[in-house]
């Protein structure tokens, strides 16, 4: 698993659609998203997924009046439940002769909510158009469940992660699952050498530890 700030072809983001992802607050999300596509896609095509063809039309009106050119935005009717297309979206693999795959984890909305069936078929749609061979990963028959946000790599086979995020009985992901059980995916799947533990996450988190708001690897 390459490091994020490895060159990448695009970027992939679900257009913002659920009220009770941000309550009382949903009107402005989407010129926030706006706004981030002005700036990505004058380096790189934006994918942006919707619901239909009927929730692309406000979309495509925004991002005209925010300067983003349409030419650099490629969209794909797909449902999702949630926006967090970090947690839910396919894991990109790059092979040592340049070959590009990917992973498709489990994905159970943070093992809290009962609406993620959308969501966890989206690594396989992106996989599918982009005709990249992939795999969903497994441990004794069954599907292991890992959000992006709960990892971090450097892309030299070092992963940052937390025990609160992987290991806690809370909100558990993979019950039954050890330290050393996840190490041996991690090195069959992503390459991993090292796992760097933190303890937890920040306080008041949904996702009950994810690395990704309290610690990340940066390039120099």
């Amino acid at each position: 698993m390459p490091a994020e700030w490895e060159p990448h072809d695009a970027t992939w983001l679900a257009w913002p659609h659920r009220r009770s992802d941000w309550p009382g607050k949903l009107p402005p999300i989407p010129w926030v998203y706006g706004e981030i596509i002005r700036w990505l896609h004058q380096a790189e095509p934006v994918n942006i997924i919707v619901n239909d063809a009927k929730a692309e039309r406000p979309v495509v009106v925004l991002l005209k009046r925010v300067g983003v050119d349409l030419k650099q935005i490629n969209f794909w009717h797909w449902p999702t439940d949630r926006v967090w297309t970090r947690d839910y979206g396919p894991m990109f693999l790059l092979g040592p002769d340049g070959k590009k795959a990917f992973l498709d984890w489990r994905f159970n909305a943070w093992a809290k909510y009962s609406d993620w069936k959308n969501d966890d078929v989206i690594p396989s749609l992106i996989g599918e158009d982009a005709k990249l061979p992939g795999w969903q990963p497994m441990h004794n028959g069954e599907r292991v469940v890992l959000e992006g946000g709960s990892i971090d790599v450097n892309g030299q086979g070092m992963l940052l992660t937390t025990e609160e995020c992987l290991l806690s009985d809370v909100q558990a992901r993979n019950p039954g699952l050890s330290r050393e059980n996840l190490e041996c995916i991690f090195a069959n799947y992503l390459n991993i050498k090292k796992v760097l533990w933190l303890n937890r996450g920040i306080a008041g988190d949904d996702t009950h530890g994810h690395i990704d708001d309290l610690a990340r690897f940066v390039g120099v």
